[in-house]
């Protein structure tokens, strides 16, 4: 059954749906969603009936406008739900399941309402440059720390696409700690990145530090990336929900679960729902290691969102040594799938050579991972 704002009869009425969003890619039989406002708190969902009309689902929506909320269709594989948004205080769920063609009216209570399992209980599975993240398949992401020259980036990227990656990583803007460090290569550095995804096949993903890169980011990668030091630029992550590509966002490095997953809702909240995680280490007094990589954020994560996770273990140790066994530890803590740097010469790196994997290092940990994902009912082939 078509959902009510895919119909011609009402298409582009504000009041049931909101223009130019997708749904997220999600496995077959799972159920997608439908996100309401910035701004606005999804506290109830209505389920419908498996086969319920068009008009019993219309009436629903329009007994919610009359109340002052707002309705937002949410398609099912096998019936539609309904969220509610705008509302200040607690619904009575009898006011919408003594309608026809309700079969219940359930609460959610997380902060974040549409990042939420209670909203979605099928974990999402977002597509990149048409290969998907999440779901039973690892995603492997890797590649330079930046973009330092076309020379470099095409033969890391060569190195990485044969051992194995999914998508190419690669900074053309860096956000660095001093003013004098290698800042990137701005506009130049993408347009290599997309010279690098025409020979190889791989979709890039590139770091935003502003609005104004995070539009050059969208002209050319095929995911934007919001760093750990902008996962509270809530400027940013406003302007990444209009975004038509999907946002891999990063967990500020003092950042609690709440905070981060508050996160990721400031970007689903404005419509674009192709959104992943990654960890990347938090700040502790530990001196062993660049950061402290929180390995258990990734279950908590799973427990309470169907957001897709992955691991940077590059940045998460800061030492090449260390990246292989944490790699292999993200898999089997049940991360969707990993980043690594990769480096063809990190002795003459311009940016975090000190944690970068040669191209034979990253081959064999492919090689580890695959192994991993069989025993743990995953794949990557």
């Amino acid at each position: 059954m078509a959902l009510p704002c895919e119909r011609e009869s009402i298409r582009g009425d504000p009041r049931y749906c909101q223009p130019n969003r997708q749904l997220p890619v999600a496995e077959e039989g799972s159920e997608a969603y439908h996100p309401g406002l910035p701004g606005e708190s999804a506290n109830m969902l209505i389920v419908m009936e498996k086969g319920a009309s068009e008009e019993q689902i219309r009436a629903v929506m329009d007994r919610i406008l009359a109340l002052g909320l707002r309705p937002h269709p949410i398609p099912g594989a096998e019936r539609t739900a309904i969220g509610i948004t705008g509302n200040h205080g607690p619904l009575d769920p009898a006011e919408f399941e003594i309608l026809p063609g309700v079969q219940q009216a359930i609460r959610v209570t997380k902060p974040y309402k549409l990042v939420s399992r209670e909203v979605k209980t099928a974990d999402s599975v977002i597509r990149v440059g048409g290969r998907p993240v999440g779901g039973p398949r690892l995603t492997i992401i890797a590649g330079p720390c930046a973009v330092e020259s076309e020379a470099q980036t095409l033969a890391i990227a060569h190195k990485v696409r044969e051992a194995g990656a999914d998508l190419l990583r690669g900074g053309a803007f860096k956000p660095r700690t001093s003013p004098y460090s290698f800042q990137g290569l701005g506009l130049a550095g993408l347009r290599i990145l997309a010279r690098a995804r025409e020979e190889t096949g791989l979709p890039i993903v590139s770091e935003a530090v502003d609005e104004e890169s995070l539009a050059m980011v969208e002209e050319h990668a095929d995911a934007v990336q919001i760093g750990a030091r902008n996962m509270q630029n809530f400027s940013l992550l406003k302007r990444a929900g209009k975004s038509k590509i999907p946002v891999f966002l990063k967990r500020g490095m003092s950042a609690t679960l709440d905070e981060f997953l508050m996160a990721a809702e400031y970007v689903v909240s404005e419509g674009n729902y192709q959104v992943f995680l990654c960890e990347r280490g938090v700040r502790t007094f530990a001196d062993h290691t660049r950061n402290t990589l929180d390995l258990a954020i990734v279950p908590a994560v799973k427990h309470l969102s169907h957001l897709p996770i992955l691991v940077d273990p590059s940045h998460g140790t800061g030492r090449r040594d260390k990246v292989a066994p944490l790699a292999r530890a993200a898999i089997a803590a049940g991360a969707d799938g990993v980043m690594i740097e990769v480096h063809n010469d990190p002795a003459r790196a311009l940016s975090d050579g000190p944690q970068a994997i040669l191209p034979e290092e990253f081959a064999s940990l492919v090689h580890d991972l695959r192994a991993l994902a069989g025993l743990l009912g995953r794949t990557h082939d």
